[in-house]
Protein backbone atom coordinates (compact mmCIF):
# COMPACT_ATOMS: atom_id res chain seq x y z
CA UNK A 1 0.00 0.00 0.00
CA UNK A 2 1.33 3.46 -0.85
CA UNK A 3 1.91 6.32 1.56
CA UNK A 4 -1.22 8.08 0.30
CA UNK A 5 -3.25 4.89 0.61
CA UNK A 6 -2.06 4.41 4.17
CA UNK A 7 -3.35 7.81 5.15
CA UNK A 8 -6.65 7.39 3.32
CA UNK A 9 -7.17 4.03 4.95
CA UNK A 10 -6.68 5.50 8.40
CA UNK A 11 -8.69 8.65 7.77
CA UNK A 12 -12.05 7.04 8.40
CA UNK A 13 -11.14 5.84 11.85
CA UNK A 14 -9.03 8.77 12.96
CA UNK A 15 -9.44 11.54 10.43
CA UNK A 16 -9.80 14.05 13.21
CA UNK A 17 -6.45 12.98 14.53
CA UNK A 18 -4.62 14.43 11.51
CA UNK A 19 -3.17 17.67 12.77
CA UNK A 20 -2.80 20.85 10.77
CA UNK A 21 0.30 23.04 11.09
CA UNK A 22 0.18 25.58 13.90
CA UNK A 23 1.12 28.24 11.34
CA UNK A 24 -0.90 27.27 8.25
CA UNK A 25 0.69 30.08 6.27
CA UNK A 26 3.08 30.75 3.44
CA UNK A 27 0.33 30.97 0.82
CA UNK A 28 2.39 33.56 -1.03
CA UNK A 29 4.50 30.84 -2.58
CA UNK A 30 1.48 28.90 -3.89
CA UNK A 31 0.51 31.78 -6.20
CA UNK A 32 3.57 31.29 -8.36
CA UNK A 33 3.76 27.53 -8.17
CA UNK A 34 4.04 27.09 -11.92
CA UNK A 35 3.81 30.64 -13.23
CA UNK A 36 5.30 34.04 -12.59
CA UNK A 37 3.66 36.18 -9.96
CA UNK A 38 2.93 39.84 -10.46
CA UNK A 39 5.95 40.77 -8.38
CA UNK A 40 8.18 38.29 -10.17
CA UNK A 41 9.10 36.50 -6.94
CA UNK A 42 8.78 33.04 -8.47
CA UNK A 43 11.69 33.76 -10.78
CA UNK A 44 13.92 34.22 -7.75
CA UNK A 45 12.65 31.01 -6.19
CA UNK A 46 13.50 29.01 -9.31
CA UNK A 47 17.02 28.80 -7.93
CA UNK A 48 16.56 26.02 -5.38
CA UNK A 49 19.30 27.15 -3.01
CA UNK A 50 17.92 30.70 -2.76
CA UNK A 51 14.64 29.59 -1.20
CA UNK A 52 16.35 27.27 1.30
CA UNK A 53 18.95 29.88 2.28
CA UNK A 54 16.18 32.46 2.81
CA UNK A 55 14.38 30.04 5.17
CA UNK A 56 17.60 29.31 7.06
CA UNK A 57 18.40 33.01 7.46
CA UNK A 58 14.95 33.62 8.96
CA UNK A 59 15.09 30.76 11.48
CA UNK A 60 18.73 31.71 12.28
CA UNK A 61 17.27 34.62 14.25
CA UNK A 62 16.42 32.01 16.90
CA UNK A 63 20.04 30.94 17.52
CA UNK A 64 21.10 34.61 17.48
CA UNK A 65 18.62 35.08 20.34
CA UNK A 66 20.15 31.98 21.97
CA UNK A 67 23.65 33.46 21.75
CA UNK A 68 22.58 36.92 22.95
CA UNK A 69 20.95 35.32 25.99
CA UNK A 70 24.12 33.33 26.74
CA UNK A 71 26.38 36.36 26.39
CA UNK A 72 24.20 38.88 28.24
CA UNK A 73 25.34 38.18 31.81
CA UNK A 74 29.07 38.62 31.17
CA UNK A 75 29.23 42.38 30.37
CA UNK A 76 26.35 43.33 32.70
CA UNK A 77 27.42 41.69 35.95
CA UNK A 78 28.89 44.72 37.71
CA UNK A 79 26.11 47.11 36.61
CA UNK A 80 23.20 44.82 37.59
CA UNK A 81 24.86 43.90 40.89
CA UNK A 82 25.32 47.60 41.71
CA UNK A 83 21.92 48.91 40.56
CA UNK A 84 19.83 46.20 42.24
CA UNK A 85 22.18 45.68 45.23
CA UNK A 86 22.69 41.99 44.46
CA UNK A 87 25.18 39.70 46.10
CA UNK A 88 27.56 37.62 44.01
CA UNK A 89 25.53 34.47 44.74
CA UNK A 90 22.29 36.19 43.70
CA UNK A 91 23.78 37.24 40.37
CA UNK A 92 25.25 33.75 39.89
CA UNK A 93 21.76 32.33 40.37
CA UNK A 94 20.48 34.83 37.78
CA UNK A 95 23.04 33.56 35.28
CA UNK A 96 22.34 29.88 35.95
CA UNK A 97 18.54 30.21 35.71
CA UNK A 98 18.90 30.39 31.91
CA UNK A 99 20.22 26.81 31.96
CA UNK A 100 17.41 25.71 34.27
CA UNK A 101 14.78 27.21 31.98
CA UNK A 102 16.51 25.70 28.95
CA UNK A 103 16.35 22.23 30.51
CA UNK A 104 12.58 22.61 30.93
CA UNK A 105 12.32 23.88 27.35
CA UNK A 106 14.44 20.98 26.12
CA UNK A 107 12.11 18.45 27.77
CA UNK A 108 9.13 19.99 25.99
CA UNK A 109 10.85 20.82 22.69
CA UNK A 110 10.56 17.46 20.94
CA UNK A 111 6.89 16.94 21.73
CA UNK A 112 5.97 20.55 20.90
CA UNK A 113 7.72 20.39 17.52
CA UNK A 114 6.11 17.03 16.75
CA UNK A 115 2.63 18.18 17.73
CA UNK A 116 2.41 21.65 16.15
CA UNK A 117 5.30 21.60 13.68
CA UNK A 118 8.74 23.17 13.51
CA UNK A 119 7.45 26.66 12.70
CA UNK A 120 4.83 26.50 15.42
CA UNK A 121 7.38 25.52 18.06
CA UNK A 122 9.61 28.45 17.07
CA UNK A 123 6.62 30.76 17.48
CA UNK A 124 6.01 29.27 20.94
CA UNK A 125 9.71 29.79 21.79
CA UNK A 126 9.79 33.42 20.61
CA UNK A 127 6.98 34.66 22.86
CA UNK A 128 8.54 33.81 26.29
CA UNK A 129 11.86 35.20 25.03
CA UNK A 130 10.29 38.58 24.31
CA UNK A 131 8.42 38.61 27.65
CA UNK A 132 11.62 37.58 29.45
CA UNK A 133 13.71 40.40 28.00
CA UNK A 134 11.01 42.94 28.85
CA UNK A 135 10.85 41.62 32.43
CA UNK A 136 14.62 42.05 32.82
CA UNK A 137 14.59 45.48 31.20
CA UNK A 138 11.94 46.79 33.64
CA UNK A 139 13.13 44.79 36.67
CA UNK A 140 13.16 46.61 39.99
CA UNK A 141 13.85 43.57 42.15
CA UNK A 142 15.00 39.97 41.99
CA UNK A 143 11.59 38.48 41.15
CA UNK A 144 11.33 40.11 37.71
CA UNK A 145 15.02 39.48 37.03
CA UNK A 146 14.71 35.77 37.80
CA UNK A 147 11.36 35.37 36.02
CA UNK A 148 12.78 36.98 32.88
CA UNK A 149 15.85 34.74 32.87
CA UNK A 150 13.75 31.59 33.31
CA UNK A 151 11.43 32.58 30.44
CA UNK A 152 14.42 33.28 28.19
CA UNK A 153 15.91 29.91 29.06
CA UNK A 154 12.66 28.10 28.29
CA UNK A 155 12.51 29.68 24.83
CA UNK A 156 16.18 29.00 24.16
CA UNK A 157 15.74 25.33 25.13
CA UNK A 158 13.08 24.91 22.43
CA UNK A 159 15.10 26.88 19.87
CA UNK A 160 18.24 24.81 20.46
CA UNK A 161 16.42 21.63 19.35
CA UNK A 162 13.99 22.92 16.74
CA UNK A 163 16.26 25.05 14.54
CA UNK A 164 18.87 22.36 13.67
CA UNK A 165 16.09 19.83 13.03
CA UNK A 166 14.19 22.23 10.74
CA UNK A 167 17.35 23.12 8.79
CA UNK A 168 18.31 19.45 8.36
CA UNK A 169 14.82 18.59 7.12
CA UNK A 170 14.61 21.37 4.50
CA UNK A 171 18.19 21.42 3.21
CA UNK A 172 19.28 19.49 0.10
CA UNK A 173 21.92 16.88 0.87
CA UNK A 174 24.74 18.83 -0.83
CA UNK A 175 24.12 21.90 1.38
CA UNK A 176 22.91 20.31 4.61
CA UNK A 177 26.24 20.47 6.44
CA UNK A 178 26.90 24.11 5.55
CA UNK A 179 23.36 25.24 6.29
CA UNK A 180 23.25 23.18 9.49
CA UNK A 181 26.41 24.92 10.68
CA UNK A 182 24.61 28.26 10.34
CA UNK A 183 22.85 27.33 13.60
CA UNK A 184 26.08 27.46 15.62
CA UNK A 185 27.37 30.41 13.58
CA UNK A 186 24.28 32.37 14.59
CA UNK A 187 24.80 31.45 18.25
CA UNK A 188 28.36 32.81 18.13
CA UNK A 189 27.15 35.99 16.40
CA UNK A 190 24.59 36.47 19.19
CA UNK A 191 27.29 36.03 21.86
CA UNK A 192 29.61 38.47 20.09
CA UNK A 193 26.84 41.07 19.75
CA UNK A 194 26.06 40.81 23.48
CA UNK A 195 29.76 41.33 24.29
CA UNK A 196 30.06 44.21 21.81
CA UNK A 197 26.94 46.18 22.80
CA UNK A 198 27.62 45.40 26.46
CA UNK A 199 30.80 47.49 26.26
CA UNK A 200 28.87 50.75 25.85
CA UNK A 201 25.11 50.13 26.47
CA UNK A 202 23.40 50.29 29.86
CA UNK A 203 22.10 46.89 30.98
CA UNK A 204 18.41 47.78 30.70
CA UNK A 205 18.90 49.08 27.17
CA UNK A 206 20.87 45.93 26.30
CA UNK A 207 17.96 43.80 27.59
CA UNK A 208 15.47 45.81 25.52
CA UNK A 209 17.71 45.24 22.48
CA UNK A 210 17.43 41.51 23.18
CA UNK A 211 13.81 41.41 22.01
CA UNK A 212 14.75 42.28 18.41
CA UNK A 213 15.70 38.80 17.06
CA UNK A 214 12.45 37.14 18.15
CA UNK A 215 10.38 40.21 17.24
CA UNK A 216 11.66 39.86 13.67
CA UNK A 217 11.44 36.05 13.74
CA UNK A 218 7.68 35.94 14.46
CA UNK A 219 6.53 37.69 11.25
CA UNK A 220 9.31 35.96 9.30
CA UNK A 221 7.81 32.55 10.13
CA UNK A 222 4.72 33.44 8.10
CA UNK A 223 6.81 33.63 4.92
CA UNK A 224 8.57 30.26 5.01
CA UNK A 225 7.21 26.74 4.39
CA UNK A 226 6.83 24.11 7.09
CA UNK A 227 9.28 21.19 7.12
CA UNK A 228 8.21 18.83 4.29
CA UNK A 229 9.26 15.78 6.29
CA UNK A 230 7.08 16.81 9.24
CA UNK A 231 4.16 17.43 6.87
CA UNK A 232 4.69 13.99 5.31
CA UNK A 233 4.78 12.36 8.72
CA UNK A 234 1.49 14.08 9.63
CA UNK A 235 -0.14 12.74 6.45
CA UNK A 236 -0.56 16.13 4.74
CA UNK A 237 0.61 14.96 1.33
CA UNK A 238 -0.44 17.99 -0.72
CA UNK A 239 1.20 20.46 1.69
CA UNK A 240 4.29 18.26 1.89
CA UNK A 241 4.80 18.23 -1.88
CA UNK A 242 4.12 21.97 -2.18
CA UNK A 243 6.61 22.76 0.59
CA UNK A 244 9.29 20.58 -1.00
CA UNK A 245 8.68 22.11 -4.44
CA UNK A 246 9.14 25.62 -3.04
CA UNK A 247 12.35 24.62 -1.28
CA UNK A 248 13.84 22.95 -4.35
CA UNK A 249 12.61 25.46 -6.95
CA UNK A 250 9.54 25.39 -9.19
CA UNK A 251 11.45 24.02 -12.19
CA UNK A 252 13.05 21.18 -10.22
CA UNK A 253 11.88 17.58 -10.55
CA UNK A 254 11.25 16.48 -6.96
CA UNK A 255 9.65 13.10 -7.72
CA UNK A 256 12.64 11.03 -6.57
CA UNK A 257 12.96 12.91 -3.26
CA UNK A 258 9.19 12.78 -2.72
CA UNK A 259 9.15 9.01 -3.19
CA UNK A 260 12.16 8.56 -0.90
CA UNK A 261 10.49 10.54 1.89
CA UNK A 262 7.19 8.71 1.37
CA UNK A 263 8.89 5.32 1.64
CA UNK A 264 10.69 6.38 4.79
CA UNK A 265 7.53 7.69 6.45
CA UNK A 266 5.45 4.70 5.32
CA UNK A 267 7.92 2.31 6.96
CA UNK A 268 7.28 3.88 10.37
CA UNK A 269 3.68 4.63 11.26
CA UNK A 270 3.42 8.04 12.88
CA UNK A 271 1.06 6.63 15.52
CA UNK A 272 3.26 3.69 16.37
CA UNK A 273 4.62 3.68 19.92
CA UNK A 274 8.20 2.51 20.28
CA UNK A 275 8.44 0.14 23.23
CA UNK A 276 11.46 0.25 25.53
CA UNK A 277 12.51 -3.25 24.45
CA UNK A 278 12.70 -2.08 20.83
CA UNK A 279 15.32 0.54 21.74
CA UNK A 280 17.76 -2.39 22.01
CA UNK A 281 17.65 -2.68 18.23
CA UNK A 282 20.72 -1.30 16.48
CA UNK A 283 18.61 1.08 14.37
CA UNK A 284 17.62 2.89 17.59
CA UNK A 285 20.35 2.50 20.21
CA UNK A 286 23.28 3.37 17.96
CA UNK A 287 21.99 6.77 16.69
CA UNK A 288 20.73 7.50 20.22
CA UNK A 289 24.18 6.82 21.68
CA UNK A 290 25.98 8.84 18.99
CA UNK A 291 23.62 11.82 19.18
CA UNK A 292 23.59 11.96 22.99
CA UNK A 293 27.30 11.21 23.24
CA UNK A 294 28.33 14.05 20.95
CA UNK A 295 26.11 16.63 22.66
CA UNK A 296 27.27 15.53 26.14
CA UNK A 297 30.96 15.56 25.18
CA UNK A 298 30.49 18.96 23.49
CA UNK A 299 29.82 20.45 26.93
CA UNK A 300 32.12 18.28 29.07
CA UNK A 301 35.14 19.54 27.12
CA UNK A 302 34.61 22.71 29.19
CA UNK A 303 33.78 25.25 26.50
CA UNK A 304 31.01 26.92 28.52
CA UNK A 305 33.27 27.19 31.55
CA UNK A 306 36.02 28.75 29.45
CA UNK A 307 33.68 31.24 27.74
CA UNK A 308 31.68 32.11 30.85
CA UNK A 309 34.77 32.70 32.97
CA UNK A 310 37.06 33.91 30.18
CA UNK A 311 37.49 37.29 31.89
CA UNK A 312 38.63 35.52 35.08
CA UNK A 313 40.97 33.25 33.10
CA UNK A 314 42.47 36.21 31.23
CA UNK A 315 42.93 38.17 34.46
CA UNK A 316 44.72 35.22 36.05
CA UNK A 317 46.89 34.96 32.95
CA UNK A 318 47.86 38.64 33.35
CA UNK A 319 45.58 40.32 30.76
CA UNK A 320 44.36 43.70 32.05
CA UNK A 321 41.56 44.57 29.56
CA UNK A 322 39.67 41.34 30.14
CA UNK A 323 36.29 42.55 28.76
CA UNK A 324 37.84 43.63 25.47
CA UNK A 325 39.77 40.35 25.33
CA UNK A 326 36.49 38.46 25.88
CA UNK A 327 34.91 40.32 22.95
CA UNK A 328 37.98 39.43 20.87
CA UNK A 329 37.45 35.74 21.68
CA UNK A 330 33.80 36.09 20.64
CA UNK A 331 34.82 37.63 17.30
CA UNK A 332 37.38 34.88 16.69
CA UNK A 333 34.73 32.27 17.45
CA UNK A 334 32.44 33.76 14.79
CA UNK A 335 35.22 33.67 12.17
CA UNK A 336 36.17 30.07 13.01
CA UNK A 337 32.53 28.92 12.85
CA UNK A 338 32.22 30.66 9.48
CA UNK A 339 35.07 28.46 8.25
CA UNK A 340 33.17 25.39 9.52
CA UNK A 341 30.12 26.47 7.53
CA UNK A 342 32.26 26.47 4.38
CA UNK A 343 34.02 23.16 5.19
CA UNK A 344 31.10 21.04 6.45
CA UNK A 345 30.05 19.78 3.00
CA UNK A 346 33.59 19.67 1.64
CA UNK A 347 35.74 18.03 4.32
CA UNK A 348 32.88 16.09 5.92
CA UNK A 349 31.41 16.05 9.43
CA UNK A 350 33.48 13.20 10.86
CA UNK A 351 36.85 14.64 9.79
CA UNK A 352 35.95 18.07 11.17
CA UNK A 353 35.00 16.52 14.52
CA UNK A 354 38.30 14.60 14.73
CA UNK A 355 40.37 17.68 13.79
CA UNK A 356 38.38 19.87 16.18
CA UNK A 357 38.62 17.54 19.18
CA UNK A 358 42.32 16.89 18.49
CA UNK A 359 42.99 20.63 18.31
CA UNK A 360 41.14 21.16 21.59
CA UNK A 361 43.18 18.38 23.24
CA UNK A 362 46.49 19.98 22.22
CA UNK A 363 45.34 23.50 23.12
CA UNK A 364 44.11 22.44 26.55
CA UNK A 365 47.40 20.59 27.14
CA UNK A 366 49.28 23.82 26.44
CA UNK A 367 47.00 25.78 28.82
CA UNK A 368 47.29 23.17 31.58
CA UNK A 369 51.09 22.97 31.38
CA UNK A 370 51.33 26.79 31.25
CA UNK A 371 49.34 27.17 34.47
CA UNK A 372 51.30 24.39 36.20
CA UNK A 373 54.64 26.02 35.32
CA UNK A 374 53.38 29.57 36.03
CA UNK A 375 52.39 28.55 39.55
CA UNK A 376 55.81 27.02 40.13
CA UNK A 377 58.06 29.92 39.04
CA UNK A 378 58.65 33.47 40.26
CA UNK A 379 56.33 36.27 39.11
CA UNK A 380 59.39 38.24 38.01
CA UNK A 381 60.88 35.58 35.76
CA UNK A 382 60.78 35.55 31.97
CA UNK A 383 59.33 32.05 32.05
CA UNK A 384 56.34 33.39 33.99
CA UNK A 385 55.62 35.93 31.24
CA UNK A 386 55.99 33.25 28.56
CA UNK A 387 53.57 30.96 30.41
CA UNK A 388 51.01 33.76 30.70
CA UNK A 389 51.21 34.32 26.95
CA UNK A 390 50.95 30.59 26.22
CA UNK A 391 47.91 30.26 28.52
CA UNK A 392 46.04 33.03 26.67
CA UNK A 393 47.10 31.66 23.28
CA UNK A 394 45.99 28.18 24.33
CA UNK A 395 42.55 29.40 25.42
CA UNK A 396 42.07 31.24 22.12
CA UNK A 397 43.27 28.18 20.18
CA UNK A 398 40.85 25.97 22.16
CA UNK A 399 37.93 28.25 21.24
CA UNK A 400 39.00 28.23 17.57
CA UNK A 401 39.36 24.44 17.54
CA UNK A 402 35.94 24.03 19.21
CA UNK A 403 34.34 26.31 16.63
CA UNK A 404 35.83 24.32 13.75
CA UNK A 405 33.75 21.25 14.54
CA UNK A 406 32.62 20.50 18.09
CA UNK A 407 30.49 23.65 18.20
CA UNK A 408 28.31 23.11 15.14
CA UNK A 409 28.67 19.51 13.97
CA UNK A 410 27.14 17.62 16.95
CA UNK A 411 23.84 19.48 16.39
CA UNK A 412 24.03 18.76 12.65
CA UNK A 413 24.65 15.04 13.19
CA UNK A 414 21.97 14.75 15.89
CA UNK A 415 19.38 16.18 13.50
CA UNK A 416 20.56 13.86 10.69
CA UNK A 417 20.82 10.45 12.35
CA UNK A 418 17.81 10.21 14.69
CA UNK A 419 15.04 8.02 13.17
CA UNK A 420 11.84 9.92 12.40
CA UNK A 421 9.78 7.60 14.61
CA UNK A 422 11.68 8.63 17.77
CA UNK A 423 13.10 12.01 16.72
CA UNK A 424 10.82 14.06 18.98
CA UNK A 425 11.51 12.15 22.20
CA UNK A 426 15.15 11.32 21.41
CA UNK A 427 15.88 14.89 20.35
CA UNK A 428 14.39 16.20 23.61
CA UNK A 429 16.57 13.82 25.62
CA UNK A 430 19.72 14.79 23.71
CA UNK A 431 19.00 18.51 24.07
CA UNK A 432 18.21 18.09 27.78
CA UNK A 433 21.48 16.18 28.29
CA UNK A 434 23.39 18.97 26.52
CA UNK A 435 21.85 21.70 28.68
CA UNK A 436 22.28 19.68 31.89
CA UNK A 437 25.98 19.18 31.15
CA UNK A 438 26.30 22.88 30.27
CA UNK A 439 24.80 23.71 33.67
CA UNK A 440 27.15 21.30 35.47
CA UNK A 441 30.24 22.73 33.71
CA UNK A 442 29.19 26.34 34.32
CA UNK A 443 28.44 25.56 37.97
CA UNK A 444 31.72 23.77 38.64
CA UNK A 445 34.17 25.69 36.43
CA UNK A 446 34.72 28.59 38.82
CA UNK A 447 35.11 26.22 41.77
CA UNK A 448 37.62 24.10 39.84
CA UNK A 449 39.57 27.15 38.66
CA UNK A 450 39.86 28.32 42.28
CA UNK A 451 41.02 24.83 43.23
CA UNK A 452 43.69 24.48 40.55
CA UNK A 453 43.72 26.09 37.10
CA UNK A 454 46.16 23.55 35.66
CA UNK A 455 44.11 20.66 37.05
CA UNK A 456 40.90 22.10 35.62
CA UNK A 457 42.28 22.26 32.10
CA UNK A 458 43.80 18.80 32.49
CA UNK A 459 40.32 17.38 33.14
CA UNK A 460 38.94 19.16 30.07
CA UNK A 461 41.90 17.90 28.02
CA UNK A 462 41.22 14.27 28.99
CA UNK A 463 37.55 14.63 27.95
CA UNK A 464 38.65 16.11 24.61
CA UNK A 465 41.05 13.19 24.05
CA UNK A 466 38.20 10.74 24.80
CA UNK A 467 36.05 12.63 22.27
CA UNK A 468 38.63 11.95 19.55
CA UNK A 469 38.39 8.21 20.27
CA UNK A 470 34.57 8.29 20.46
CA UNK A 471 34.24 10.00 17.08
CA UNK A 472 36.83 7.75 15.45
CA UNK A 473 35.09 4.56 16.60
CA UNK A 474 31.38 5.37 16.45
CA UNK A 475 30.48 8.43 14.38
CA UNK A 476 29.65 7.76 10.69
CA UNK A 477 30.22 10.21 7.83
CA UNK A 478 26.91 11.75 6.73
CA UNK A 479 28.19 14.09 4.02
CA UNK A 480 26.41 13.75 0.66
CA UNK A 481 23.71 11.35 1.89
CA UNK A 482 19.98 11.94 2.26
CA UNK A 483 18.43 11.72 5.72
CA UNK A 484 16.64 8.54 4.66
CA UNK A 485 19.92 6.93 3.50
CA UNK A 486 21.63 7.86 6.76
CA UNK A 487 18.87 6.38 8.90
CA UNK A 488 18.67 3.19 6.78
CA UNK A 489 22.40 2.63 7.34
CA UNK A 490 21.76 1.93 11.04
CA UNK A 491 19.41 -0.99 10.34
Amino acid sequence: MSFRDDNEAGSGASGGDLRKPFLHTGSWYRMGSRQSSVMGSSQVLRESSISVVACVLIVALGPIQFGFTSGYSSPTQSAITSDLSLTTSEFSLFGSLCNVGAMVGAIASGQISEYIGRKGSLMIAAIPNIIGWLAISFARDLSFLYMGRLLEGFGVGIISYTVPVYIAEIAPQNLRGALGSVNQLSVTIGIMLAYLFGLFLEWRVLAALGILPCTILIPGLFFIPESPRWLAKMGMTEEFETSLQVLRGFDTDISAEVNDIKRSVASTSRRATIRFAELKQRRYWLPLMIGNGLLILQQLTGINGVLFYSSTIFEEAGVKSSNIATFGVGAIQVLATLVTTWLADRAGRRLLLIVSASGMTLSLLVVAVSFYVKDAVSDESTLYTVCCFLAVAGVVAMVVAFSLGMGAIPWVIMSEILPISIKGLAGSIATLANWFCAWIVTLTANIMLNWNSGGTFTVYMLVSAFTVAFVTIFVPETKGRTLEEIQRSFR
